[in-house]
């Protein structure tokens, strides 16, 4: 079967998920919800009391990050060290800490390994951070 990934770039708040979710449902292909794996990065980096935006602190915890994104009825789950915190990544001081942590390159990085290695293994539409430009350009 063949792979092939849909990427979609544009402002915030430009309905990307929105639509990234609805073709995926249409084609019958995984939506990869990339801010969820910024979101877990955040919640990881809180709950050791770094400070989201202390780039050597973050770049200390990364190589060890146990971040897993796996699907269950159509939706997608963030899991961080075997916990499911597909909802706890969406509590208002996660948000914060996620715009932080998003900053920095270390993290960047190693998000873009992760989307690259998960869009190698099944087709999916993506949407997010540097998606179409870098992710998978």
């Amino acid at each position: 079967m063949e792979i092939y990934n849909i990427a979609l770039d544009g402002p915030s708040g430009s309905g990307k998920s929105t639509v990234a979710k609805a073709l995926s449902q249409k084609l019958g292909i995984l939506y990869l919800d990339t801010g969820a794996m910024y979101r877990a990065t955040a919640v990881k980096a809180l709950r050791l009391g770094v400070d989201p935006l202390d780039e050597r602190a973050v770049a200390a915890f990364l190589p060890k990050l146990d971040l897993d994104i796996r699907y269950k009825e159509g939706a997608q789950h963030t899991y961080l060290d075997g916990e499911d915190v597909s909802k706890a990544i969406r509590e208002p001081q996660v948000s914060m800490a996620a715009s932080n942590i998003s900053s920095l390159k270390c993290v960047r990085l190693k998000m873009v390994e992760m989307q690259r290695e998960i869009a190698s293994k099944m087709s999916c539409v993506l949407d997010g951070r540097d998606i179409g430009s870098f992710v998978l350009p």
